[in-house]
C-alpha cells in the first residue's frame, strides 16, 4: 500500500497585496494541516513552493514554521525545484529547507552521452525520481532524455515540473510526449495550473489561484491524496479559504457604469467575501479615471468585504488620432520625446530620456517583483535627485 499527498505551484510570496498573500498562506497551511489529519505516509511537492529562488525573509520564516509541524509529525517530504524556485547557479531556499531537515529534494541526475539518468530516493521500499522545472521551459528537452537507474520491485514515482501533450491542447508551448516518458508507477506533475489527470499522470492545480483570471476560473486550489489500497486511488482535496462574488461588467459610460455596478453590489451580501470586479468596454468620449472605482471599493470594505480586486486589462478609450509626423522612423521615440517636449514645455523634459532608459531595464533572475520595483523606484530618484 502506498499513501501519499502530492501538491505544486504554492507560489508562497507571488501575491503584492498583504490579505492575498495571507489567503495564499493559508491555503498552504490547510495542505499541512490535512496531511497530518489523514496521517499520510509522505509528501511530494511538485515544484514551485517559492515563486522566487530568492523568497522574503518573513515568507521563509511562515514557511519554515509549517515545515517544524510535518517534520514533529514525522511525515518526510520530497520536493523538485519549479521554474519559479529554480535558479540556474542551482542555489535555492529548497537547499536550506534541505540542510534544516525539513524535505529532501530528489534530483539525484548523471548526463552522459545523449541522455540524463535519474536515481531514486528510495524511502520504506518506494523510489522516488525527480527532474526540476526550468526558466522558458528549457527542461523539456533534458526530459526528453530522461532514464532511470532500475529500481527491482519497487513503486516508482517520477516528479516533474514541466508541459506535458496531455494537459498542454491547442497552446503552441514545448512540451513533453506522455508516451515517451520512462515507466513509473505515478507521476507527480506540477507547472500548469490545472486539475487534471490522464490515466497515473496527475497534475494537482495550484494550491491558490495565482492571479485575478485564476480567482475567476478556478476559485480555490487544491491537491491530491493517494492511496493505492483503494478501488480509486486519486482523492482531490479542494482548498475553499475564502468565498468569491466575480462580477463582469462592459460599461461605455463611466458615472453610468460607477452605478451599475455599485446596484450590482448592493444586491449582495459582501461580508468576508473576496471581491473580482473585471470592467471591460470602450468609454466614449471619457476617461478610465471617470470610473469611480476609489468609491466601488470603499463601498466594499464599508460592507464588510475581505477584499477587492479589479481588472480593467480589457478597458479602452475612444481612440484620440495624433497628428505627429516622424521625420526620422529610426529613431520614432527620440521624435516623440520631442515632438511632446516643446508641445509641453517643462524642465521636467530633460529627465524623459533617462528616465525610460531606466524604466526598460528587465527583472533578473531570482529577484522578486517588490524588489525589482524597489530598484526602478530608486534608480528614477537618483535621475530626478530625489532624496
Amino acid at each position: 500500500m502506498v499513501h501519499f499527498a502530492h501538491f505544486a505551484d504554492v507560489h508562497l510570496g507571488s501575491w503584492r497585496q498583504g490579505p492575498m498573500q495571507d489567503l495564499n498562506f493559508m491555503a498552504f497551511q490547510k495542505v499541512v494541516e490535512t496531511c497530518i489529519e489523514r496521517k499520510v505516509d509522505f509528501i511530494l511537492i511538485a515544484g514551485d513552493l517559492f515563486d522566487s529562488a530568492y523568497p522574503p525573509i518573513e515568507i521563509l520564516k511562515e514557511t519554515f514554521a509549517e515545515f517544524k509541524k510535518i517534520k514533529d509529525a514525522k511525515i518526510p517530504v520530497f520536493v523538485i525545484a519549479g521554474s519559479h524556485d529554480y535558479s540556474a547557479s542551482g542555489k535555492t531556499f529548497l537547499d536550506v529547507l534541505e540542510k534544516a531537515g525539513f524535505c529532501k529534494n530528489v534530483f539525484d541526475a548523471e548526463v552522459k552521452e545523449n541522455e540524463i539518468v535519474l536515481s531514486p530516493t528510495v524511502h520504506n521500499g518506494i523510489a522516488i525520481y525527480g527532474y526540476p522545472g526550468k526558466k522558458s521551459g528549457l527542461e523539456v528537452e533534458d526530459i526528453k532524455k530522461l532514464k532511470l537507474n532500475d529500481a527491482p520491485g519497487m513503486f516508482k514515482i517520477l516528479m516533474l515540473h514541466t508541459t506535458m501533450d496531455k494537459v498542454r491542447g491547442v497552446l503552441p508551448i514545448e512540451c513533453v510526449e506522455t508516451e515517451k516518458l520512462p515507466e513509473s508507477n505515478y507521476y507527480a506533475l506540477g507547472h500548469i495550473h490545472v486539475d487534471f489527470r490522464y490515466k497515473n499522470l496527475v497534475y494537482p492545480g495550484p494550491v491558490f489561484p495565482n492571479n485575478f483570471s485564476e480567482l475567476e476560473t478556478l476559485e480555490n486550489g487544491s491537491f491530491y491524496i493517494v492511496d493505492t489500497e483503494l478501488g480509486n486511488p486519486f482523492e482531490k482535496i479542494d482548498l475553499k479559504i475564502k468565498e468569491i462574488i466575480s462580477l463582469d461588467f462592459e460599461i461605455k459610460n463611466g458615472i453610468l457604469g460607477s452605478e451599475e455596478i455599485l446596484n450590482e453590489l448592493k444586491k449582495r451580501n459582501l461580508k468576508d467575501k473576496l471581491i473580482l470586479l473585471r470592467v471591460s468596454g470602450v468609454l466614449d468620449n471619457q476617461k478610465i479615471s471617470d470610473i469611480n472605482f476609489e468609491r466601488i471599493e470603499n463601498f466594499c470594505f464599508e460592507n464588510g468585504a475581505y477584499f477587492f480586486l479589479k481588472n480593467t486589462h480589457d478597458l479602452k478609450t475612444s481612440e484620440v488620432e495624433l497628428n505627429i509626423e516622424i521625420k526620422n522612423k529610426e529613431n520614432i521615440e527620440e521624435e516623440g520625446i520631442k515632438k511632446y517636449s516643446s508641445e509641453n514645455p517643462s524642465d521636467f523634459n530633460k529627465f524623459i530620456p533617462q528616465l525610460m532608459n531606466t524604466l526598460s531595464i528587465e527583472k533578473q533572475e531570482g529577484e522578486t517583483v517588490d524588489s525589482f520595483n524597489t530598484r526602478l523606484i530608486e534608480e528614477s530618484k537618483k535621475i530626478l535627485k530625489i532624496e
